[in-house]
C-alpha cells in the first residue's frame, strides 16, 4: 500500500457511519462492500429493506455492525492469512504485518492506517488505494481423479460439492503423544471451495405436483408385506437404510401416510431427484398430513437441500410455540448451514419469530455469535447476525452491546483470576464487583442446559431432572448457571472417610441431615428416585462418560444431576488401555440404599425400575425426533458428535427395532449390571485419592449428620456434659442411642441431645484429623466380645462415654471449644422427639395381614395366537422359618395342563422379599377361543439346597376377559392356602 498517487485498477469508498457512544470509534455499513460484489447478498438486503422499511436513521440505524460483534470474532479461525507490507515515506523500512484473508478491502486499509496515523478521524480513506504487489503460490501434490458412485440426476438440484483441504500437524519433537491428543489434533481444515460457487448462477424451474398420488390404508397390504414394511419403518432414521429398504419404502409409499414422521424416510428412498421425478415427490409433500410440527426437523437435514422440502418443513413448524422453539433453536441455527440461499424460508421464519419474542431474539443472537467461530460458514452467519441486528432495532442492539461488553470484561477478569495466585484470587474478584455494581447481564431464560441434555429433557417431565442453563459466549468460554444447595457426591462420601464411596449410608445420612422431619425426608427420597431414574436413562442413551463422583451432584431437596459432559457418545476416559467407565451407567449401592430405605430391596425399588423403563420406552417412541436433533448437530464442531458412527451409538442405545417388552427387560438387566459393578466404586475411590492432594489445608472436617457448623460464640460455652441414659433403636439400624445432658453458661436449664456410639466415634475420628492424639482423651474400643448389642455392653459404653466427654470439655481450649465439639452437642430436630422414640424413616417393608403372602405384578397380553406373560415384581413375601430372606423365583403353568408341559419359570432372585424380574414367559399356539377356558397357575418358591424348594405363595388368574391386543397390567394377591383367586 502506498500514499495517493499510486496507480491502481480499483478504488474503494468507505462511508463512515456515526455510532454515537460506541466504543470502537468507527464503523462501516455492513453489506455495502458485499452488496456491490455478490448478487445474492444484494437480493437479501433488498428483502430486508422491503420487509423492515425505516426512513429515519434515528429509528433504525440500518445495516450497521455494533460493538456486540467484535472484529476478531468475525474472522476468527478462517484459516487464511495475508501478509501486508506498508511502504511509506514515514518509515525507514517497510512495515509488515499479518491480517485475516477474509477482511474486506476497507478493513485492510483501516488496519494499515492504524500503524501510520494516531487519529483516524482526520484521514480521508478515499486518498488511499490498494495495490496487489505480490502473488501467493500454492505448492502441493495433485490428487488423482475422485469418482463418486452416484449419478448426478439422482441428487437434488440444489446439491453442492464442497472440496476441503485438510492437514495433519506434525507431532512435537521428542517423543510420541497420547492417542487421545493425537485424535484431537489429527485433522485441520486449511481451506475449501464450493461448487457451484454462487447459488444465483443456476436458475431452477419448479414443476407442479403430480395429479395422481393415491393414499391407501396400511391394512390393505398382506400380513407379510405389513411386517416387512414395519421392520423397515422401525429403523426410525434414514442414515441406516439399505438399498433394499429404500426400494421397499418407495414402492409402498402410498401406504405410509398415517404417520407424519415417516416422510423423511420415504423421501430419502426416492430413486431419483431429476426434474421428471420431482412431481411425484412434491405430490407427497402436498398430501402428507403433519400431525406433529417437530416431525418437520427431519426435512431440514443436509440430505434434503431441495427448496420445496425445506419450505414445507418451515410451514409445518410455523405452529410451534415460542417456549418450544427456544428448546430447538440450537438445532435450527445449525440447519442454516444447509440452506442453499441466504434468503430462505428458514431464515425468514427465525427472524420473524425473533422480532415477535425478545427471548428468542436474545437466544438467537448468542447462538449466531457463537456460530461465527465456524470458519466454513462464518460469512453466512455474519450476514444473518447483521440481519438480526437490523431487524431488532436500536434499543435491543444497545442491550446486546452492553451484554457483549460485560461478557468481555468478565472474560478478562476470569483470565486474571486464573493467572493469579490462589491467595489473591478472591480479592481480585470482589474488587472488580465493587466497582461495577450497576452493570447487569440479561440472557435468555431458555432450557438449553446443553445441546444434548436439553434435547433429552424435552421428552421427560422436568420434575425428573435438574435443568441448568449453559451457553457459549465465545471460543473456549461460556456461562453455566449455578445450582444452589447442591454438593458433589465425592464431598458427601468423604464425610465418611476416604473409603466412603464403598459405604452404603453416606447419601441417606446426608439427606436425613438436611431433611430432619419425616415428611421432608420422604419428599427428598421421592425426588431422588425420580431424578436418579432420569439420570440413569439419560446418561446411558447419550453415552456420557467420565462419571466419577465429582461429576455427579445432589441437592438438599433430593434431586440428583450430572455435570461436565466433556465425554459422551461412548468416547470414554481411558486409564491406559482400560476404559474407566465400566458400567452401563452410574447406579451404586448407596443410591439403592436411599431408594430402598435400607440395605434390602423394597417396593420402592420396583417404582424406580418402572420409572427407568417407562422413561426409556418414552424416548424410544420419539427415537426419530431424538436422532433428528442430534443429526442436525453433526456439523456443530463438537469432536464427539461429528460423524454417523457417533450417531450410531445413540441409535444402538435406543434399540428402535425392539418391542417395549424387550426394551423393558433389556434396561432392567442394565440396572442389575450397574448396581453390581464394583468398578464404579473403585473409580470413585481412586478419584478420592487423586483429589486429596488438591484439598485445601484450610478445609475443616465436618460431621456427616450435622446440617451446619456451630461455634462457642453462637451457642454459648459448655460447662458440663453428662451421658444420663440409653435406649434401643431399630432405625436406621439396630443399636443403642445415648442421651446426653448439656449445660451452658448463662443459660437456664439443660438441653438434651441423642447420639449413637457411631456418631461419637465419628467425632473422635475427625478430631484426630485436626489435633494430635496427645491432646485428645482416649476413646472406648469399638470391638466387643459376644453380643455387640447387649444391654450390658450398652451400660459399659455409657460409663466409658461419660469419662470421654468429661475429659473432652476439660481438654485444652483449642480442643474443648473447637467447632466440631460444639456442632456435635448442638440440638438437632430429632433431639426434640421424646426419649426412646425413633421414626422409622428408612424401613418401608409392607405388612402382610392374614393369609395374604404378598403380591405379584404381571403384564399379560395376547397377540397372533401367542400369550405373553411378563413377571415384573413381587412385594411383601414372608421370610423363611429361620428368619432369613428367601431366594424367590416364579413358576407358571397354563391350565388345564394334565401333562405338566406348560411349565415356565424365571431366574431366582437372591435374599429378598421384594424381587424384581421383568422377564417374559411366552406360550405359543394358543387359539383365541381357548382363552375362555384357560387360567394361569402362578407359584412363588424359594430356591433351597438339594432341590428342596419352599412355597412362598401362589395365585390362579383366569384369562376369560383378556382381549387380543390388550395389555393387562395389575397386581395379583398371593396366598398360602392354595385357593383360587378371583382375579
Amino acid at each position: 500500500m502506498r500514499d495517493k498517487g499510486i496507480e491502481a485498477k480499483h478504488s474503494l469508498c468507505v462511508i463512515q457511519v456515526s455510532l454515537g457512544s460506541r466504543l470502537n470509534g468507527f464503523g462501516y455499513e455492513l453489506f455495502q462492500v458485499s452488496e456491490e460484489r455478490d448478487e445474492e447478498v444484494a437480493a437479501f438486503c433488498h428483502m430486508l429493506r422491503s420487509a423492515y422499511p425505516y426512513t429515519e436513521h434515528s429509528k433504525n440505524a440500518g445495516f450497521v455492525w455494533s460493538q456486540s460483534v467484535a472484529q476478531e470474532e468475525l474472522h476468527q479461525g478462517l484459516g487464511v492469512d495475508i501478509k501486508v507490507t506498508v511502504i511509506s515515506e514515514h518509515f525507514r523500512e517497510p512495515l509488515t504485518f499479518t491480517c485475516d484473508g477474509s477482511s474486506t478491502i476497507d478493513l485492510l486499509i483501516y488496519q494499515t492506517l492504524c500503524y501510520t496515523h494516531d487519529d483516524l478521524d482526520v484521514i480521508d480513506v478515499d486518498d488511499y488505494l490498494l495495490k496487489v504487489c505480490g502473488q501467493l503460490a500454492w505448492h502441493g501434490v495433485y490428487l488423482p481423479l475422485i469418482c463418486f458412485p452416484v449419478q448426478i440426476n439422482q441428487l437434488p438440484r440444489e446439491s453442492q460439492l464442497t472440496v476441503t483441504l485438510y492437514a495433519t500437524p506434525l507431532p512435537p519433537p521428542g517423543g510420541a503423544e497420547e492417542k487421545g491428543k493425537q485424535k484431537a489434533r489429527s485433522m485441520e481444515a486449511l481451506g475449501w471451495v464450493d461448487f457451484p460457487t454462487s447459488s444465483f448462477e443456476v436458475r431452477f424451474s419448479t414443476p407442479p405436483p403430480a395429479e395422481f398420488s393415491p393414499q391407501y390404508e396400511f391394512s390393505r397390504l398382506d400380513q407379510g408385506s405389513q411386517k416387512h414394511l414395519q421392520d423397515v419403518l422401525h429403523k426410525k432414521s434414514l442414515f441406516w437404510l439399505t438399498p433394499e429398504n429404500r426400494r421397499l419404502l418407495w414402492e409402498k409409499r402410498y401406504f405410509c401416510h398415517s404417520d407424519s414422521s415417516r416422510l423423511p424416510l420415504i423421501l430419502a428412498s426416492a430413486p431419483s431427484w431429476e426434474w421428471a421425478c420431482l412431481p411425484d415427490i412434491y405430490a407427497l409433500l402436498r398430501q402428507w398430513s403433519c400431525t406433529n410440527h417437530l416431525d418437520a426437523l427431519g426435512l431440514l437435514h443436509a440430505t434434503f437441500p431441495d427448496q420445496e422440502c425445506r419450505r414445507t418443513a418451515v410451514q409445518w413448524m410455523d405452529s410451534i410455540s415460542d417456549p418450544e422453539l427456544l428448546d430447538f433453536l440450537p438445532q435450527l441455527v445449525q440447519a442454516l448451514k444447509y440452506e442453499c440461499y441466504l434468503d430462505s424460508p428458514l431464515v425468514r421464519f427465525l427472524l420473524r419469530r425473533a422480532i415477535g419474542d425478545v427471548r428468542i431474539a436474545h437466544c438467537l443472537f448468542w447462538l449466531l455469535k457463537d456460530a461465527l467461530q465456524d470458519s466454513q460458514f462464518s460469512v453466512r452467519y455474519q450476514h444473518l447476525l447483521a440481519a438480526l441486528l437490523c431487524c431488532s432495532g436500536q434499543g435491543l442492539r444497545e442491550e446486546f452491546d452492553r451484554q457483549s461488553w460485560l461478557v468481555n470484561i468478565l472474560a478478562k477478569v476470569a483470565q486474571r483470576v486464573r493467572d493469579a495466585s490462589p491467595s489473591s484470587r478472591q480479592v481480585g474478584h470482589t474488587s472488580w464487583l465493587n466497582t461495577n455494581k450497576t452493570e447487569r447481564l440479561c440472557f435468555p431464560p431458555t432450557h438449553a442446559v446443553s445441546i444434548l441434555f436439553s434435547s433429552f429433557c424435552l421428552f421427560l417431565s422436568h420434575s425428573l431432572m435438574v435443568i441448568f442453563r449453559c451457553f457459549s459466549t465465545g471460543r473456549d468460554r461460556g456461562m453455566v448457571e449455578m445450582i444452589p444447595n447442591a454438593e458433589t457426591l465425592r464431598k458427601i462420601q468423604v464425610e465418611h472417610g476416604v473409603t466412603g464411596s464403598f459405604k452404603d449410608r453416606p447419601l441417606a445420612d446426608w439427606l436425613q441431615k438436611h431433611n430432619p422431619t419425616e415428611d421432608e425426608y420422604e419428599k427428598a427420597v421421592e425426588n431422588f428416585i425420580y431424578s436418579c431414574a432420569g439420570c440413569c436413562v439419560a446418561t446411558y442413551i447419550l453415552g456420557i462418560c467420565d462419571r466419577h463422583n465429582d461429576n455427579i451432584m445432589l441437592k438438599t431437596s433430593g434431586h440428583m444431576f450430572h455435570i461436565d459432559f466433556g465425554k459422551f457418545l461412548g468416547h470414554a476416559q481411558m486409564f491406559g488401555n482400560i476404559k474407566r467407565d465400566r458400567a452401563p451407567f452410574v447406579f451404586t449401592s448407596d443410591m439403592a440404599y436411599v431408594i430402598n430405605g435400607g440395605d434390602k430391596p423394597s417396593s420402592r425399588f420396583h417404582d424406580f425400575v418402572d420409572l427407568c423403563c417407562e422413561a426409556y420406552n418414552l424416548i424410544r417412541k420419539h427415537a426419530h425426533l431424538f436422532l433428528d436433533l442430534l443429526g442436525l448437530m453433526l456439523s456443530c464442531g463438537i469432536p464427539e458428535l461429528s460423524d454417523l458412527d457417533d450417531l450410531k451409538y445413540v441409535y444402538d442405545a435406543l434399540r428402535p427395532h425392539e418391542s417395549e417388552a424387550d426394551a423393558t427387560m433389556y434396561f432392567t438387566r442394565l440396572i442389575e449390571s450397574s448396581l453390581g459393578s464394583v468398578a464404579t466404586k473403585l473409580n470413585f475411590f481412586i478419584h478420592n485419592l487423586a483429589q486429596m492432594k488438591f484439598a485445601s489445608s484450610e478445609e475443616r472436617p465436618v460431621l456427616s449428620f450435622a446440617p451446619r457448623v456451630y461455634t462457642v460464640k453462637s451457642d454459648g460455652l459448655i460447662c458440663n456434659l453428662f451421658v444420663c441414659n440409653h435406649f434401643k433403636t431399630y432405625s436406621p439400624s439396630k443399636g443403642y442411642t445415648y442421651v446426653v445432658k448439656v449445660e451452658r453458661e448463662d443459660q437456664q436449664g439443660v438441653t438434651v441431645v441423642q447420639r449413637s456410639f457411631e456418631e461419637f466415634h465419628e467425632l473422635h475420628s475427625k478430631l484426630r484429623l485436626i489435633f494430635p492424639s496427645s491432646k485428645l482423651p482416649s476413646f472406648p474400643s469399638r470391638f466387643v466380645i459376644g453380643r455387640s448389642r447387649g444391654e450390658a455392653m450398652a451400660d459399659r459404653r455409657r460409663d466409658e462415654l461419660n469419662g470421654y466427654v468429661w475429659h473432652l470439655i476439660h481438654a485444652a481450649p483449642e480442643v474443648a471449644q473447637c467447632d466440631l465439639v460444639y456442632t456435635f452437642f448442638h440440638p438437632l430436630p430429632r433431639d426434640e422427639r421424646p426419649v426412646g422414640t425413633a421414626v422409622n424413616t428408612l424401613n418401608n417393608k409392607p405388612a402382610v395381614p392374614g393369609k395374604v403372602a404378598g403380591e405379584v405384578k404381571l403384564s399379560i397380553s395376547y397377540k397372533s395366537d401367542k400369550l405373553f406373560i411378563m413377571v415384573m415384581h413381587i412385594r411383601g413375601l414372608q421370610t423363611l422359618q429361620d428368619g432369613t430372606d428367601p431366594d424367590p423365583y416364579v413358576k407358571l403353568y397354563l391350565l388345564p395342563d394334565p401333562q405338566k408341559t406348560s411349565k415356565r419359570k424365571t431366574k431366582a432372585a437372591r435374599r429378598t422379599c421384594n424381587p424384581t424380574y421383568n422377564e417374559m414367559l411366552v406360550y405359543d399356539g394358543i387359539p383365541r377361543g381357548d382363552l375362555n377356558q384357560r387360567s394361569i397357575h402362578l407359584r412363588v418358591l424359594s430356591e433351597g439346597a438339594f432341590w428342596e424348594n419352599t412355597l412362598l405363595g401362589e395365585a390362579f388368574i383366569p384369562l376369560k376377559n383378556l382381549a387380543p391386543g390388550q395389555h393387562w397390567v395389575d397386581w395379583h394377591q398371593l396366598s398360602l392356602g392354595g385357593s383360587e383367586a378371583s382375579r
